[in-house]
């Protein structure tokens, strides 16, 4: 039963997405430094889709059990514990990897962490704000944590690139690691009241998802969350690399520091997204952002070979963009959720939506690879266009998905 409203919903608020920030501070190293290591390791275009995307094959492997969990025990013990995987993924890389396998291990180790963090932090806030703050639009906690995510990936991109120029890459991966241990400290420090009581656990058991399956209107919201990852995780994953292709490296300002701010606004795009929601409705909302975002794409595919500026420019209004219904899209879901069964969901949500981070790229690493066979892959401005062409036609599968499987009544 809800209690009396004490305290402030900003300060729970702003403590998770410090402790979320923290969490995501290593996740972004690897992409950020790719171009190094492609280099480092003489390895293809493919290879290093593999290794960005494994990161969220162990994402899936764990999110399943670790968020279906949260029905049935304190969300908060899977984060502390999730955030020390998270630490000692990002340590091994720093220490022990030397090429493409030990890569793979350690990257997924570092997937498997983020899946007891990202989405059991949502429901252990959503706890609190529902029995603290029965009131309060639970929509706008989503969309200031989810900011979370982007804020800390901004932050590793920029992290990253600034500790291996002045360091080494192990360097990088080292210090960052110590993200997730601060967002321990954050969590334990500040949100010190006796976590939510789990209401009556399901009645199926932990990895029975029908309940989930069966109700359209939520998988709408997955399937589209589906292919929004498929988009952000294939462009965030390729876009340092295709701004050294357009020039990057003669620009006064580093791509790695140009897609750090660019992903570090996108915080606000979210938010604003779920503002349009609010205002015009969600499903409607989302089917504009993610049809102007495959737009987007399209275009800056055809923009290859134009001035680095003006390619920079467009790639930092992709990256705000295609994050604004990243909210939207998570609260649909959990709105949606049936009853007794928003762990499950949310485990529905991140377990098929995370197989588009996974795809993402390295589809976007193999559609290179096949547009650019004589030259290794991503080397004549068709061979980005084609990609992006990809990326595009694949989030504008978003609002099909929502538009059938619709609430008829």
């Amino acid at each position: 039963m809800p209690e009396k409203a004490t305290g402030s919903t900003t300060t729970l608020i702003i403590a998770f997405v410090v402790a979320q920030v923290g969490a995501m501070l290593g996740a972004g190293s690897f992409p950020a430094l790719l171009p190094g290591f492609i280099e480092l390791w003489a390895i293809s275009n493919t290879d290093a889709g593999w290794i960005n995307g494994v990161y969220f094959a162990g994402y899936l492997t764990a999110v399943p059990f670790l968020v279906s969990l949260t029905d049935r025990v304190s969300p908060r013990r899977i984060f502390y514990l999730s955030a020390t995987v998270t630490f000692l993924a990002s340590l091994g890389f720093a220490l022990l990897t030397d090429g493409l396998w030990t890569a793979l291990a350690f990257r997924t180790l570092g997937g498997i962490g983020v899946a007891g963090t990202y989405m059991p932090g949502l429901k252990l806030l959503s706890d609190h704000l529902e029995h603290r703050f029965p009131d309060y639009d639970h929509s706008r906690g989503v969309a200031f944590y989810v900011s979370g995510f982007g804020l800390g990936l901004a932050l590793s991109f920029f992290l990253s690139g600034v500790i291996a120029e002045t360091l080494n890459w192990r360097w990088a991966f080292g210090l960052t690691a110590l993200g997730p241990l601060a967002a321990i400290a954050v969590l334990a420090a500040v949100v010190k009241r006796p976590d939510p009581m789990p209401g009556a656990p399901p009645r199926t058991h932990l990895l029975d998802f029908r309940p989930v399956l069966k109700c359209r209107q939520a998988m709408a919201y997955v399937l589209a969350y589906t292919v929004h990852n498929f988009e952000l995780f294939a462009f965030r994953s390729w876009a340092v690399t295709f701004l050294v292709f357009a020039g990057g490296e003669d620009f006064a300002i580093a791509p790695a520091t140009i897609i750090a701010g660019a992903i570090l606004f996108g915080p606000a795009g979210s938010v604003l997204g779920n503002e349009l929601s609010r205002l015009i409705g969600r499903r409607y909302a989302v089917t504009l952002l993610m049809w102007g975002s495959a737009l987007t794409a399209v275009v800056l595919g055809f923009l290859t070979g134009q001035t680095y500026a003006l390619i920079a420019a467009a790639a930092v209004f992709y990256c705000i963009l295609q994050v604004s219904d990243s909210a939207s899209l998570t609260a649909g879901t959990m709105a949606a959720a049936p009853e007794g069964y928003r762990g499950a969901t949310m485990a529905v949500h991140s377990c098929i939506g995370f197989m588009g981070s996974f795809l993402g790229p390295v589809m976007f690493g193999l559609i290179l690879d096949l547009a650019d066979p004589a030259s290794g892959g991503g080397t004549t401005p068709e061979s980005w266009i084609w990609a992006f062409a990809g990326v595009g036609a694949v989030v504008a599968l978003g609002p099909v998905f929502l538009y059938l499987l619709r609430d008829k009544g």
